[in-house]
């Protein structure tokens, strides 16, 4: 097990021989044990009465501190809500969550290039009626908006993955659960079941190194009603975040655990130990078919993490029902570009896959307007991950529906603004891009993609 942990093997070897539940509790689905290891390794729970509630309080006993700074009722957009979450989260959390690769040039971009784009309203239009509403990888959703897959939700609040579910769905927008999410899906889906939350809910999936567990995923994934399959295709190794290792080092540290040299990551599986290697290092463009026969007709398969035009147009030929754009929130590689500079690329180099693929962007969305801009340039919709875990964090799920609340109020003012009855009606011709296109390459490498028609 400790060959294929997600968290590599310094994360069960920092805690050998000691008690782990704190650091175990908050991010590991319930039956984690009851999966990897074998029933005669079971020796029963720590202080089963009182354990698991002495671990949340620890873990989140910050939000209880500083929570009326500012209360609910004054956050009047979601980066209100992040600065109260940075104050009310435990250090693990934020942290955790606020990471990014290297020396941040990837979230950075993807926070500053919203900014470089402008609109084009027009005026003297009725706009009484404004329609939000789309189809969301072959859902209908009530905003152009869904919660993007982000793992270890219960980091931010015990509710955790279920409070997605439930805020999501009382909205009428979809949610994409992680692989590595803190319940189990079973957990999650259950709950959507019990409490009639509606079928709106896609899987994330990492692809693991053996091929085996991840036709299991997928299997199971169909097996509990997800609606559509990510597929995650920019983590062949996980990228190096600072805040996090330091963070994690300096636990050590303190802890008395002795410094050891970072080495490859080893598995059972057919794959060479690599750096970092989490995930299987060896998916490619071939993988694509073996995936789809193990997901079948359940829906949508789209693939996560693409970051230029080329594999964009490598995706459509390879049959596949969406893109979406994303540097993994700048997690990655550093200086990858933005969603939207990618967007941009593929309306340049290959606008044939607008209107014919399903096109999701993410990273870096604060406001309404950011999301209309990405459906002018032929987004499909737009998710948002960081945003929402903040508003857990902060305010719990009260402040998760508080942020989809203010994003509706957002995109709707701007629609109206623009011009525009419904998002169909909106176009190129209501942006400037022209400060953004100055950062696009002049030609792209296309005869990888000849090279497979």
């Amino acid at each position: 097990m400790i060959n294929d942990h997600p968290g590599g093997r310094d994360a069960v070897l920092r805690h050998a021989g000691k008690d782990a539940t704190e650091d175990f509790i908050p991010i590991h689905p319930s039956d984690t044990l009851h999966k990897h290891l074998p029933k005669e390794k079971h020796l029963g729970p720590v202080k089963p009465d009182n354990k698991r509630k002495e671990v949340m309080n620890h873990v989140l006993v910050a939000k209880s501190g500083d929570s009326k700074d500012m209360p609910l009722k004054l956050c009047q957009n979601l980066l209100d809500m992040e600065a109260q979450a940075s104050k009310v989260l435990s250090e693990r959390a934020f942290t955790y969550f606020h990471s990014a690769a290297d020396s941040l040039g990837a979230l950075r971009a993807n926070e500053r290039d919203w900014s470089r784009v402008s609109f084009r309203p027009r005026v003297l239009r009725n706009v009484v009626d404004a329609d939000m509403s789309c189809r969301i990888m072959g859902q209908s959703s009530r905003l152009p908006i869904f919660i993007a897959p982000m793992a270890m939700i219960r980091l931010a609040d015990d509710e955790g993955e279920l409070a997605f579910a439930r805020a999501a769905s009382s909205h009428g927008i979809p949610y994409a659960i992680s692989t590595y999410s803190s319940y189990s899906h079973d957990e999650v889906m259950q709950c959507v079941n019990d409490e009639g939350l509606g079928r709106m809910q896609m899987f994330q999936l990492y692809v693991p190194r053996r091929r085996e567990n991840a036709i299991q995923l997928i299997h199971k994934a169909r097996r509990l009603g997800f609606r559509s399959l990510l597929v995650t295709v920019d983590t062949p190794v996980v990228g190096k975040r600072e805040e996090d290792d330091r963070y994690k080092a300096r636990v050590e540290y303190q802890s008395g655990v002795a410094d050891t040299p970072r080495t490859a990551d080893i598995s059972d599986s057919d794959d060479k130990p690599v750096l970092r290697g989490v995930h299987s290092s060896t998916l490619n463009w071939e993988d694509i078919s073996w995936i789809r026969g193990a997901w079948g007709d359940s829906g949508p398969i789209i693939l996560k993490g693409i970051q230029s035009a080329e594999d964009a147009l490598l995706a459509y030929h390879a049959g596949v029902d969406g893109i979406y754009l994303s540097n993994h929130g700048g997690r990655q590689l550093d200086f990858a570009p933005s969603a939207l500079q990618t967007l941009l690329e593929i309306r340049k180099f290959c606008p044939i896959i607008i209107g014919k693929l399903q096109i999701y962007v993410d990273g870096g969305v604060r406001r309404g307007s950011d999301v209309l801009k990405a459906i002018c340039l032929g987004a499909t919709a737009v998710g948002l991950g960081r945003p929402f875990v903040y508003a857990l964090g902060a305010y719990g799920r009260k402040g998760v529906e508080r942020a989809i609340e203010l994003l509706s109020d957002e995109i709707e003012t701007t629609m109206r603004l623009l011009g525009a009855n419904k998002l169909s009606d909106l176009s190129p011709h209501y942006v400037n891009t022209k400060e953004l296109e100055h950062y696009l390459i002049e030609s792209v490498d296309r005869k990888e993609a000849k090279a497979r028609l």
